[in-house]
């Protein structure tokens, strides 16, 4: 595939209706860049290797190495307790206040609801104004008990970084990552990323997404904007020291995901772990509005790759590359997707009926003919642009079970599991959501 990339990026975007993508990776001593089809289908900009896409939630991983950084310059530790850092800082529960730590933000198991999407405005104080906010979130489950994705977690987690540095987290990322790295294809602001050729999201049917992007608070979690190429250069910099004195230190796993079948097994300090034929991967994936990115890091073979996209089956399409394009480079396996088995799986699917809600979502599950089904809604600040779906859920085995919406081709993957004390959980998009009914 390495050979004749430009080709086959063009051939697979046209397979999963990706309208524009572009990939970087480095490999053996060399930097590779393609990129094929366009930018914003209503202006026919063509893709270029030079332009800017929208990472999203691959954002996390350069907030969780600022903070690792503050901590190599002995400013905190992973288990410095937040209110130490920001003695302002409140959620609902008054314990949880105390002593979730730095570790519980980036490994994701805080607890805290993790999807509140608040506009704080455009001021530098935004990520100031959402942090306080957090004082009315409750807990999805208790303070480390599982795992739970959280945005709002890494929001807060930037906020340290402001309090830490004395600057808005997007300077702290400049001065921290993005200075020391060289790299001048990566932005946070909107009035900076239009400097520059920058995709234009798209949602079903390939049409322009009705907004560019998310509110400035959500910055530490997925406001960054950068071509492959500079990502790419981001992930080589945790494979030796230099940006960091041990990066290896975020590797080391800190919780087992419920649902090893999503993403990967397990998350370290911001990246997501996996094991492909036998070789430790890091990496972790990013969408924004009709947007979609992923980095996949290999340690052992030094092979480092980036691949972006603005819109169609990004994620479908972005496994496919990675399926192809690391067999070629370092004779790896790729995990296929989950689907259902061949031959049928008897389950008592109505334990699981009832309704499962958390900060943004409400998901409701109920039986049919002996078949479970899913509603999914979105509440909440998103709730205008992604409308509700519905869709069967499909054994796998006597807890994991397999959908897909409508007619669309791709399966994702949910885990049925109960805590220490018996709370019934539903794992899906890597989100704990409690059963409450």
């Amino acid at each position: 595939m390495a050979g004749a990339m430009g080709h086959r990026l063009a051939e697979l975007i046209k397979k999963y209706d990706v309208p524009g993508a572009a990939l970087a990776y480095h490999h053996q001593g060399e930097l590779h860049e393609y990129a094929a089809g366009v930018l914003h289908t209503g202006t026919g900009v063509e893709a270029t290797t030079e332009a800017l896409y929208q990472i999203g939630s691959v954002t996390k991983v350069w907030t969780a190495t600022m903070l690792m950084k503050l901590a190599e310059q002995g400013k905190l530790t992973l288990d410095t307790p937040v209110v130490d850092l920001l003695p302002e800082f409140k959620v609902a529960d008054a314990e949880v206040t105390k002593t979730v730590t730095v570790r519980h933000l980036l490994n994701h198991t805080s607890g805290i609801d993790g999807d509140l999407f608040l506009d704080t405005g455009r001021g530098d104080d935004c990520v100031e104004k959402y942090t306080a906010a957090c004082a009315d979130l409750a807990q999805n489950h208790p303070l480390g008990a599982t795992h739970s994705y959280c945005n709002s977690g890494f929001v807060i987690a930037g906020r340290i970084a402001e309090r830490l540095t004395g600057k808005t987290w997007d300077e702290a990322l400049r001065e921290l990552v993005l200075d020391p790295l060289g790299l001048t294809h990566t932005w946070t602001l909107p009035e900076d990323v239009l400097r520059f050729r920058s995709a234009m999201g798209h949602v079903d049917g390939g049409a322009p997404a009705p907004a560019w992007g998310l509110m400035r608070s959500a910055g530490p979690a997925g406001l960054i904007c950068a071509r492959p190429a500079d990502v790419v250069a981001f992930g080589r910099a945790h494979l030796e020291s230099g940006l960091l004195e041990n990066p290896q230190a975020m590797w080391e796993p800190q919780v087992d995901l419920p649902d090893p079948n999503a993403i990967g097994r397990q998350w370290a300090i911001g990246w997501i772990l996996d094991e492909w034929s036998g070789h430790k991967v890091l990496l972790h994936g990013g969408n924004t509005i009709g947007q979609h990115a992923m980095l996949w890091v290999v340690p052992d073979t030094g092979t480092v790759v980036c691949v972006t996209a603005n819109g169609g089956r990004s994620g479908a399409f972005t496994h496919a590359v990675a399926t192809e394009l690391f067999a070629e480079l370092d004779g790896l396996t790729v995990p296929a997707k989950l689907t259902p088995p061949e031959v049928p799986v008897e389950v008592d699917v109505e334990r699981y009926a009832g309704t499962y809600e958390r900060v943004g979502a409400r998901l409701a599950l109920t039986v049919r003919e002996g078949d479970l089904w899913l509603r999914m809604e979105a509440t909440g600040a998103l709730a205008e642009l992604s409308p509700p779906v519905e869709f069967q859920l499909v054994p796998v085995d006597d807890r994991t079970f397999v959908g897909r919406v409508g007619d669309q081709p791709d399966w994702i993957s949910a885990v049925f599991y109960e805590l220490e004390d018996g709370s019934p959980y539903m794992h899906l998009g890597v989100r704990a959501t409690p059963k409450i009914a």
